[in-house]
C-alpha cells in the first residue's frame, strides 16, 4: 500500500503514539475524576497534551487549550459561542464545511449575515474584497489557514490584521497546518485556533480542540460533568473546563501528546518542508503529463503537502479507484467537503483527486504515484 491520503488522516504514526495509547488503555482512569493513581495518570497525560499544544500554537497558557473530538467540533464551539443572533460573519470560499455549515446554520436560524469572500480560478484569495467586507463591520472572521483541497496556504496573519483593524475576532481553521506550518497565536494575531489531532499532529482520531486567546471568552457549547464545582447550577465558566463537559478522551490525548512531542522534536517547519518537497516532486512529475490539470497554486504563503489534480474529463472517483485497484495507491477523490472552492476552480461536477504527503512517505512512493497518473492519462486520451 502507498498511502497518500494524509490530509484526511495520517495513517502512519510515530511508534511512540501507539505505545502511549496502549499504556493509557491498560491503566487510565478518568482524568479529573478522582484522586487515585489511575485518575491522576490520566490527568497528567491530558496536561502534557495541553502543554505541548500551547507551546506549538503559541497559546497564552495550557489552560487556554480546550479539547474536543476534532477540528469540526472545535469550529462549532467557536462559531456557536462567538457569533450572536443578527451579527455579521465573514469567511472565504476556501472554507471547509466545518466552517461553512455552522455559519449557514447561524444565518438560517438566528438571522446572522454570512459573507463569503471569493477565490479566483487558481485558488487565490481576493484580499481587497476581504478588507472591503470587513470594513462594513463584522463580529467574526472565520478563515482557513490552508485549503484542504489544493494545499494552498493563505496569509492569515495579514487577514487577521485586517480583521482586527475593523473590530472582528479571528477564528482560524488549522486542520491542515497544525504540525506542518509554524503557528504563533500571539505573533499572528489569531483569537482562536481550531486544530485536529489525526492529521499533521500524528495523533489518534477523535482528538482535537481549540486554543483561545486570553482576551476572548467562549461560552460553554455543552454542559454537564466537569469534575469541579459540581454543586453549581450551571457549567463552570473557567477555561478549559468551560469547553470540556464530560469525560475527556484521555486515551487518545495520551497519543496526541506523543504526536505533538514528535512534531516539537522534529520541528513543524522541518516536517512541513519535507512534505512540501515530496508534493513538489510529485507535481513536477504529473505536470509534464498531457491531459493532467493540477489545481490551485494561488496561495499567498506557498503550499502544504497536498496536490490535487484531474485527468482530462475522467471522473475523479474513477481515477482514485484505478490508483487503488491497480497500484495500491490510496488517495481521496470527490468534493472534499470544500464545495465553494470547487465552484471557484470549476470542478464541482468532476471533483478532484487529492494526493497528500507526510514525513513517512518516500520519494519512491511519490515517483510510483506520478507514473500511475501518467499511465491513467495515456489510457484516457488514447
Amino acid at each position: 500500500m502507498i498511502y497518500l491520503d494524509n490530509a484526511a488522516t495520517t495513517a502512519r504514526k510515530p511508534p511512540e503514539v501507539a505505545a502511549a495509547v496502549a499504556r493509557a488503555i491498560d491503566g487510565f482512569g478518568g482524568a479529573g475524576r478522582g484522586a487515585h493513581a489511575a485518575s491522576l495518570d490520566a490527568g497528567l497525560a491530558v496536561l502534557r497534551a495541553r502543554e505541548g499544544l500551547a507551546r506549538l500554537l503559541g497559546a497564552p497558557s495550557p489552560s487556554r487549550v480546550a479539547f474536543c473530538s476534532n477540528a469540526t467540533e472545535a469550529l462549532n464551539v467557536a462559531i456557536a459561542g462567538l457569533l450572536r443572533p443578527g451579527e455579521r460573519a465573514v469567511t472565504t470560499a476556501a472554507s471547509h464545511n466545518s466552517v461553512l455549515r455552522p455559519l449557514f446554520r447561524k444565518e438560517d436560524e438566528e438571522g446572522c449575515e454570512v459573507v463569503v469572500v471569493p477565490h479566483d480560478g487558481r485558488g487565490a484569495l481576493d484580499y481587497g474584497a476581504l478588507e472591503r467586507e470587513l470594513s462594513r463591520g463584522a463580529r467574526l472572521l472565520a478563515i482557513t489557514h490552508a485549503s484542504n483541497l489544493t494545499g494552498d496556504v493563505y496569509d492569515v496573519a495579514r487577514a487577521a490584521r485586517l480583521a482586527h483593524e475593523h473590530g472582528a475576532l479571528v477564528v482560524v481553521d488549522a486542520a491542515q497546518t497544525a504540525g506542518c506550518v509554524p503557528i504563533d497565536m500571539g505573533r499572528d494575531g489569531f483569537d482562536l485556533v481550531a486544530f485536529t489531532g489525526h492529521k499533521g499532529l500524528y495523533g489518534p482520531q477523535g482528538t482535537g480542540g481549540v486554543a483561545v486567546a486570553a482576551h476572548v471568552e467562549v461560552p460553554p457549547f455543552k454542559e454537564g460533568g466537569s469534575g469541579v464545582r459540581s454543586y453549581d447550577r450551571r457549567h463552570p465558566a473557567r477555561m478549559p473546563e468551560s469547553l470540556e463537559a464530560g469525560t475527556l478522551n484521555a486515551h487518545g490525548l495520551a497519543g496526541l501528546a506523543a504526536g505533538v512531542a514528535f512534531v516539537q522534536e522534529r520541528g513543524a517547519e522541518a516536517l512541513g518542508a519535507q512534505a512540501r518537497s515530496l508534493a513538489e516532486r510529485f507535481e513536477r512529475g504529473v505536470r509534464a503529463v498531457a491531459g493532467v490539470r493540477v489545481l490551485g497554486g494561488g496561495g499567498a504563503a506557498g503550499r502544504c503537502g497536498i496536490v490535487a489534480l484531474n485527468v482530462g474529463d475522467v471522473d475523479s472517483a474513477a481515477v482514485a479507484d484505478a490508483l487503488e485497484a491497480r497500484w495500491g495507491i490510496c488517495t481521496r477523490a470527490g468534493a472534499h467537503c470544500a464545495p465553494l472552492m470547487h465552484e471557484a476552480l470549476g470542478t464541482q461536477g468532476q471533483g478532484a483527486v487529492r494526493f497528500s504527503f507526510s514525513c513517512f512517505n518516500a520519494e519512491e512512493e511519490v515517483d510510483a504515484a506520478a507514473r500511475a497518473v501518467a499511465e491513467i492519462a495515456e489510457e484516457a486520451l488514447s
